[in-house]
């Protein structure tokens, strides 16, 4: 379907829109677009006038997106990011694509690298990107195609695919273990998860523990303080198999292993046939069901 051009505003308009809603005000958006203000104001002006309804409303210095303003930008966002990762396509990979991937830190490391080889053998021509986030974030003011999620499938504007439910053991070092109550031993919580202890206590029918003795950002860093004795660790079984093999850790006797979430593959509605994508979900929908949360 041809696109008619005198209902696509210039794109000069539009990324000084998103610069000026992002930063909230002019000057800022000026500098980071290395124009004037008045050129900046000149192309929101413009585009206002093109759309035909304020996408501002103005107090003294001060911009704030009106209603209208702030739909057109979720909308304009996501046009411009799918843009810019065409771009990025065609410049890293002319003859396949660029894949963009969100990863958890942990499920990155221990689960999915080991198994990478085996998607790139078969997709040559991908090129494959991938960076952490610990959180949801809006896929519209970054440039992914798709994300590893662990929680729920509640991810707003995207679409999922269930990879597996994680199981989690409480762990400790043996020698904190001997002589203790194992109930009140410290325990150690990962910082994005405030709530796995309070649940996986419920389903052992121990009262609520309370606050933990120490939070840690990532899985590594709170594998590496039970090992040292710091405390109990609720931690995925695939990520504990070598240490419970060798008898760094033990689980929590009289505990069973409970599930907390599990682990998605989540992507933005607009990009369910970018073929990078596709081809990347066929795979890895394969591996979840044949591995599943197998250690590597």
């Amino acid at each position: 379907m041809a696109v008619s051009r005198r209902l696509l505003p210039p794109l000069s308009c539009l990324t000084a829109f998103e610069a000026v809603a992002r930063l909230g005000a002019v000057t800022e958006a000026a500098l980071e677009l290395d124009l004037t203000q008045s050129a900046v104001s000149r192309q929101v002006q413009k585009l206002e006038a093109q759309v035909g309804t304020p996408l501002f409303s103005r107090d003294r210095k001060r911009l704030q997106l009106t209603d209208h303003g702030a739909r057109y930008l979720r909308d304009v966002r996501a046009a411009l990011a799918q843009i810019s990762n065409a771009t990025i396509a065609l410049q890293t990979n002319p003859d396949g694509g660029a894949l963009n991937l969100a990863i958890l830190p942990s499920f990155g490391t221990h689960w999915l690298a080991p198994r990478l080889p085996d998607f790139l053998r078969n997709n040559s021509g991908i090129t494959l990107n991938m960076s952490t986030r610990t959180q949801a974030f809006d896929f519209a003011q970054e440039g992914f195609h798709g994300a590893i999620h662990f929680g729920q499938d509640d991810w707003p504007g995207t679409q999922a695919m269930k990879l597996w439910d994680e199981q989690a053991l409480a762990v400790v070092a043996p020698d904190l273990l001997r002589g203790s109550d194992p109930q009140d031993l410290p325990r150690l919580q990962l910082e994005t998860r405030p709530k796995a202890w309070a649940h996986w206590a419920a389903a052992q029918g121990w009262q609520d523990p309370g606050r933990p003795a120490m939070v840690v950002d990532q899985f590594a860093t709170m594998l590496r303080a039970a090992q040292a004795g710091l405390g109990v660790a609720l931690m995925p079984n695939y990520l504990v198999i070598q240490e419970l093999t060798r008898g760094d850790l033990v689980v929590l006797p009289g505990t069973k292993p409970v599930s907390t979430g599990a682990y998605y593959l989540v992507w933005p509605e607009l990009a369910e046939d970018y073929p990078a994508l596709s081809a990347f979900r066929t795979w890895l929908g394969a591996k979840a069901q044949t591995d599943g949360d197998r250690a590597p």
